[in-house]
Order: C-alpha cells, then sequence, then structure tokens
C-alpha cells in the first residue's frame, strides 16, 4: 500500500510451521552455548531452554524471521527499498502466524521522457588579443625581478622592505622582519603608504592603522593598532623583456607567437569548460522541470547531510571553528532541503539516462583515475587502489565518471542556443553588415 509519495506500508505474515523451524533453531544454538549446573555442556534439555530462555527465544526469532520475511515480500512484489524499514504492530502469539507491518520507502519510478534535444543556452567562447596581453602581463610580473636601489625617500611606486612591530592595540604583538610594501598601490593599506613615504632607508616611523570591521583577518578586524615600522631597503621591479627568449624560458615554445598561441588555447580552454558546465546545469533544471515524480526521504537526508559536511569543512578550512559558532543546526539543514531536493532529482535523472544508453565507467578510465590519484598522494597505483577498495572510494569513482560522461552525452545532443546578449550582439552586427 502506498502511503505517499514513496513511502510504503506493506503487512506481512509469518506461516506457524516456519515459525516452529526457527524456533527450534534458535533453542537448538542456546542449547550449543548455554552452560547450567547438572548438566554438560550441550546436553541441557531443550524443554527447560524453552522455558528458562522462553523470552531471548522469542526475541531471537522475531530478529531472524522478520528481515527474512520482508526481503522474501519486496522481492514478491518487485519493490526497490531505500534506506531502513520501520517494523510496528509485531504480533506473536503461540500456535499464530506472526505478523507484522513495514513502513519503508523505495525507489521512485520515473517515465523517462525526451531527453535529447533539450534547449540550454551556449556559445563557443570567444578569447580576444587583449585576453591574450593581459594574460602575458601576469605571467611577465610573475617573472620580475626586484632590485635593490640606492637610498633614498621612498614613493608611490616603490616597493619597500620594513620591519613592523605592534606597540599598542591587538592582544598577540605582531612582528615582521622583511614585509614588502608596494607604496602607494591600491592594494596596500593606505596608512602602511602613507607611513613609508618618504622614508630612507634605516629610518623608523610610529603610526596608526584603524582596520575596517569586514577586514579579512579577524584578529585585526574593527581594531585600531599603533605599529613602529622601520624603512630597510627601496627595491624597483624589472620586468623581462617580452621576445622569443622570455618565451623560451617559460617552457617547450620556440617563439613568443608559439607562447601566444599557447596563452589563447590555455583561455579558450578554462572558458569553454566554464560555459559548458553552466549549460550541463541549465541541461539539468530544464530535465527537472520536465519530470514529476517524489523523491525519498531517505536520499533527501543523505544528500543534506553530504552539503552540510561540505559546509563545515569549508569553514574548518578557512580557520573557523564550526563549535564556536551559535549555529540552528536544525535551521541550517531545512534551509538545505530545496537544493538537496534538487540536486537528489537531478542525479536519479542522469542515471536513468545512463541506463537507458547502456553509458558505464570503463575499467580504462577507472585505472586512470586511480593512477592520477596516487600520483597525487605518491604512493604506489597498486596501494593506492587497495585504499580506495577499502574505503568504498572506488565505486563512486566510476558512478562519478559514468554520471560525467551522461552528461557530456546529453550536452552533445543537446539544441544550443546563444545566450540572450549574445543573440543581440549578433543581431546588431549582421545589422551594422547589412548597411555596409
Amino acid at each position: 500500500m502506498i502511503v505517499e509519495g514513496c513511502k510504503h506500508e506493506i503487512e506481512i505474515s509469518v506461516p506457524v510451521d516456519e515459525i516452529a523451524r526457527e524456533t527450534d533453531r534458535v533453542v537448538a544454538d542456546i542449547q550449543q552455548k548455554v552452560k547450567l549446573p547438572g548438566f554438560r555442556p550441550g546436553k541441557v534439555p531443550t524443554n527447560l531452554i524453552r522455558t528458562k530462555f522462553a523470552k531471548e527465544v522469542r526475541e531471537d526469532v522475531i530478529e531472524n524471521l522478520l528481515p527474512k520475511y520482508f526481503q522474501k515480500k519486496m522481492e514478491e512484489e518487485d519493490l526497490q527499498v531505500v534506506g531502513r524499514p520501520s517494523v510496528k504492530d509485531v504480533e506473536f502469539k503461540e500456535g499464530e502466524p506472526l505478523r507484522f507491518k513495514a513502513e519503508f520507502e523505495v525507489a521512485p519510478t520515473i517515465d523517462l521522457k525526451e531527453y535529447r534535444g533539450v534547449t540550454v543556452h551556449y556559445s563557443e567562447p570567444e578569447v580576444t588579443e587583449e585576453d591574450i596581453a593581459k594574460r602575458l602581463e601576469e605571467i611577465r610580473d610573475q617573472k620580475a625581478q626586484y632590485v635593490n636601489i640606492d637610498p633614498r625617500p621612498a614613493a608611490d611606486g616603490d616597493y619597500a622592505v620594513v620591519s613592523l612591530d605592534s606597540l599598542s592595540g591587538v592582544d598577540k604583538p605582531i612582528h615582521q622582519d622583511d614585509m614588502q610594501l608596494h607604496v602607494g598601490d591600491p592594494e596596500t593599506v593606505a596608512a602602511f603608504s602613507d607611513a613609508v613615504r618618504g622614508l630612507s632607508p634605516e629610518e623608523e616611523k610610529d603610526f596608526e592603522v584603524t582596520y575596517p570591521e569586514d577586514y579579512g583577518q579577524k584578529n585585526l578586524a574593527g581594531k585600531t593598532v599603533r605599529f613602529r615600522m622601520k624603512l630597510k631597503m627601496i627595491r624597483t621591479k624589472e620586468l623581462p623583456d617580452l621576445n622569443d627568449e622570455f618565451a623560451r624560458d617559460l617552457g617547450d615554445y620556440q617563439t613568443l607567437d608559439d607562447l601566444r598561441e599557447a596563452i589563447r588555447r590555455a583561455i579558450f580552454q578554462e572558458r569553454e569548460f566554464l560555459a559548458q558546465q553552466k549549460a550541463k546545469e541549465e541541461l539539468i533544471d530544464r530535465l527537472i522541470e520536465t519530470h514529476e515524480f517524489p523523491v525519498p526521504e531517505a536520499y533527501v537526508e543523505r544528500q543534506i547531510e553530504s552539503q552540510v559536511t561540505q559546509q563545515i569543512k569549508e569553514l574548518a578550512d578557512r580557520g573557523i571553528d564550526p563549535a564556536k559558532l551559535q549555529i540552528d543546526w536544525a535551521k541550517l539543514k531545512e534551509a538545505q532541503r530545496p537544493k538537496a531536493i534538487h540536486d537528489v532529482k537531478g542525479s536519479l535523472l542522469i542515471d536513468k539516462v545512463a541506463e537507458r544508453e547502456s553509458i558505464n565507467a570503463t575499467n580504462d578510465e577507472v585505472d586512470h583515475e586511480v593512477q592520477r590519484i596516487a600520483k597525487q598522494e605518491r604512493e604506489p597505483v597498486a596501494a593506492t587502489r587497495k585504499k580506495l577498495q577499502k574505503d568504498g572510494i572506488l565505486g563512486r569513482i566510476a558512478y562519478r565518471i559514468r554520471s560525467e560522461k551522461t552528461l557530456n552525452f546529453l550536452f552533445e545532443h543537446a539544441r544550443k542556443e546563444a545566450a540572450a546578449q549574445n543573440k543581440e550582439e549578433a543581431t546588431e552586427e549582421s545589422a551594422t553588415e547589412t548597411e555596409e
């Protein structure tokens, strides 16, 4: 009987003769283990065991027969159970069948509609000369040399190497020996630029810094700190020349044009990946919109737990102890529910398409991922595989590969439209060309 959505309730009856057989087996098992005064091991009369251990016998019979007959009933009804069933209304009287009710959830039946040709917004990314020039400048900046210059007063544009000590305003003293400041740069706290500007090497200055409430370092946020700064030296940044030699120093490039082409491909691949990811997310949204089906609560709860665990990990990675935060966990989990339902529906639909299209992860694909992890962890491949298998991660790797392949299949067969902005630009360009 369907209660609601994926929830089912069923009444199961265990025949009297099956109860008798199981009772005899339980009694025999207790007989082998029990030790009673006056009886040798294994020789306690069965009628004495039935009387003396009636409660234990009853509990063991129920514990053994309930899952067995529940599983048998599920196979008969061809139901795919998810999560753990809840047993209630157990009736067990001598000489009568054992009756009980079970509440459980089943995997939803999905009537798969058309999934090829789903419309998504996607355009091939463009890479301009300006993009390439900007990336080149970033690389050039990374390869810059900082050269010490003769002593003089520090000015905007200089790179000042200073020692810094806090004098007041913080609980734990701050000391930095060789801090480099880019004088006058927007990224440099203005008070530091103001303090060092005009100082010559070996000169000192005391000054105050008032940090904003939302400052990134929690120990400084909202505080006014008094520092003593000593200018140690002034440097200037020398950028390498953009030429063929610069390209050769970076890797397997013969000319600057070779490097520019490699940069163009890299930027294109980055943008293509992001654009495709966005289109694939939209594709899943469209599939969810066109498929209405209930979702088992067990799946939703599992997904919520996964999302909350990920959020806790992100907080910990940022140095925040979740235990010290006043988090209403019930409220947080409830807020995660809509996303969890969406993600579970998406996964179930991807699984259904994979099943329909016979898409699976090959052994070679799984092996390749294991080798990548082994290389990353600097471990032998065999040891990595054994560990992944033991932790149950190997199956998850195969599942993820299968899902990615299915999404790629759906994207390949999707109907791709340019985004509204791109369509307007294309219309304007077409109009201009017509006028010309």
